[in-house]
């Protein structure tokens, strides 16, 4: 049986994908040299961020609010895409915020320091993301944070979430936090507990997200990350 011949448009948004990812990577050249290197490997590796960029040009995200944006490359990887019309990233880290802020440079994007322990509502937008960020908080954090960016998003809100309910991967994620807290000198920290996936859902659905669709999201890794895709009825 003669080889199928190659998807000419595959290999077309492949390499519109590489381009992107140098282009992101690019605007980080003023930080350090630990920084590119993340930034650009997360950009490469990093699953949600094809996941987002695929959903994002299926149906744009508008105003996107990133909670723990980190150094931002995500959502600035959102806006050049065109995936997003504008970008607000919150963390609590001032030295990742200050190379985002350098990164963003002349895109619609600003990002500032928040303490997502504080019980204050957050700034309204169209698209709210959460990526690797409730299961590092308390259980009733979790719960807290994902009650207030229900509040804040007016059409949609997505989470990469840890789901404790996957076996094998759930017991390597937990071991992974484990190891990298006691290689960062905080095994001090709150206890890592994940909330079940079916809760997540089910307190994005009372808030009026009618469309919910859950996709794993680990890649090659062996962890158990999920991406929770939340939509509202009239969105």
């Amino acid at each position: 049986m003669p080889s199928p011949l190659p998807d000419p448009g595959q290999a077309d948004r492949g390499a519109d994908a590489a381009a992107l990812r140098r282009a992101v990577a690019a605007r980080y050249a003023g930080a350090s040299r630990w920084a590119r290197g993340f930034v650009a490997g997360k950009l490469r590796a990093d699953p949600v961020v094809a996941a987002l960029l695929a959903r994002g040009a299926a149906r744009p995200f508008g105003h996107v609010l990133d909670l723990g944006c980190g150094r931002g490359q995500l959502g600035l990887a959102l806006l050049q895409a065109g995936c997003a019309t504008a970008l607000l990233g919150l963390d609590r880290d001032r030295a990742k915020l200050a190379e985002a802020r350098a990164a963003a440079a002349d895109l619609p994007a600003a990002f500032a320091e928040a303490d997502f322990l504080a019980p204050v509502a957050l700034p309204e937008c169209d698209t709210v993301l959460l990526v690797d960020v409730l299961y590092l908080l308390p259980e009733p954090a979790q719960q807290a944070l994902l009650a207030r960016a229900a509040a804040a998003a007016r059409r949609r809100v997505l989470i990469r979430a840890f789901d404790p309910a996957r076996g094998w991967r759930s017991a390597v994620g937990h071991a992974a936090e484990q190891l990298g807290r006691l290689l960062r000198g905080d095994l001090g920290r709150t206890a890592i507990a994940p909330l079940p996936v079916g809760v997540l859902a089910a307190t994005l659905r009372a808030a009026g997200f009618a469309r919910i669709a859950v996709a794993p999201c680990w890649g090659r890794t062996p962890l158990p990350n999920v991406l929770l895709d939340a939509e509202r009825e009239e969105a």
